[in-house]
């Protein structure tokens, strides 16, 4: 932005730029629409469609009424009792709520391994400067979590999107070449590292935790490997098992999606223990505490009512299986879903006609102008109830 001024005399006219460079590179992430002008159902921004347990709400009231105290001192900076109890949930769910299995992790996970942050798109923003630097390409599949880019265009860090298969999967040997510069990338050279999500957002497919060891065992081991599970409760199996024994995994968590935690901010990460140290030196260099006082109550208080997590992360999926039966039959096409949400398109439509008739009915979906899925539109997965309603509209359009 240009600003023109005239001198004290009023005779010349001067002119200077306020704002910087960077500042005019940027490009921010754009999040699902918001509405304010009517009540809608929003199913287009993953949120989960039931409340936290009253244990939450209890703990937040019991610290309101009877501990006010601690909001005039400064929380914990390292978060520590949240840590553990995180730890402790995922020891005894092993990492995926839709299929728990208290074998998996055998109490592998702990709390030295694990940072907490303002949501996990904060802890990614720490990820991305610690680990991609801006000599080299970070690498991402081409179509994933719109905030990478985001992030590294605020880091000015070069990106390399890879194409994906046809069905939307990840074509894992180009990701391996991207990152190392070889095959199709010979002429390229190598990266900073790859980032993505798992279960992957918007496509809501997933690699197994096989697919992913496979990767590990190709992957350089002086970069790291960052794996986003922001949905992975939805799905089968976590990577987690994995964290001890690929020093250089990252694994990205947030308690927005199957913790019911959107509106609270809460997110983690997990790795190697000498890795998580490192993310405290970036957290201690930008924000000592990012994690306040409710936050980490709530989120304790979570960690403890594992039951009923279990059983409303199994209801979503148990919707999310009914509502892509029901549109298959009128011949909507949707991936596998290892998610809360579903990607859907139909032969002869366009995306945004697709929003703007379920928008009619007063029910919000997400609609991505970007070619290759411009023609599909994401939905969350609501109640049984907003589900019916919505594949009605959806199967009459």
């Amino acid at each position: 932005m240009c600003f023109i001024y005239l001198d004290s005399n009023k005779k010349k006219a001067h002119s200077f730029y306020m704002f910087s460079q960077r500042l005019n590179d940027l490009h921010p992430y754009v999040p699902g629409e918001q509405p304010k002008d009517r009540e809608y159902i929003k199913l287009n921004a993953n949120e989960n469609p039931y409340p936290p347990p009253e244990s939450v709400a209890g703990a937040v009231t019991e610290l309101l009424q009877n501990d006010r105290k601690k909001f005039a001192l400064y929380p914990d900076p390292d978060a520590n009792d949240l840590r553990i109890a995180i730890a402790d949930m995922l020891n005894k769910t092993g990492g995926c709520l839709n299929n728990p299995d208290t074998s998996i992790l055998s109490d592998s996970i702990t709390a030295d391994m694990i940072f907490c942050g303002n949501g996990s798109d904060e802890v990614l923003s720490f990820v991305f400067y610690a680990f991609f630097g801006s000599n080299l390409p970070v690498v991402f599949p081409e179509f994933t979590y719109s905030f990478y880019p985001v992030y590294a265009g605020y880091y000015n860090i070069p990106t390399r999107k890879v194409p994906m298969n046809n069905d939307w999967s990840l074509n894992i040997d180009l990701l391996l070449d991207a990152v190392n510069g070889t095959g199709l990338y010979s002429d390229k050279g190598e990266s900073s590292g790859l980032i993505f999500a798992n279960p992957n957002a918007p496509t809501s497919l997933a690699l197994t935790r096989q697919q992913v060891r496979n990767i590990l065992d190709k992957y350089p081991r002086d970069k790291v490997l960052v794996i986003d599970e922001a949905y992975v409760d939805f799905g089968q199996e976590s990577v987690l098992s994995l964290v001890n024994d690929y020093k250089n995994l990252v694994v990205i968590r947030t308690f927005s999606k199957s913790l019911c935690f959107a509106g609270m901010r809460l997110g983690y990460l997990v790795a190697d223990k000498d890795v998580t140290s490192r993310i405290f030196t970036v957290k201690n260099s930008f924000n000592h505490f990012p994690v306040d006082v409710l936050a980490a109550t709530a989120g304790v208080a979570a960690c403890k009512n594992i039951t009923y997590y279990v059983s409303i992360t199994q209801q979503i999926t148990k919707t999310r299986e009914w509502f892509i039966h029901s549109l298959r039959k009128e011949n909507w096409i949707i991936p596998d879903s290892q998610t809360n949400f579903v990607l859907c398109k139909k032969s002869g439509l366009q995306g945004d006609f697709i929003y703007q008739k379920i928008k009619e009915h007063g029910i919000l979906v997400r609609y991505f102008a970007t070619p290759g899925i411009n023609d599909c539109v994401r939905v969350s997965i609501g109640t049984q109830e907003q589900m019916e309603k919505l594949a009605n509209i959806m199967n009459s359009i």
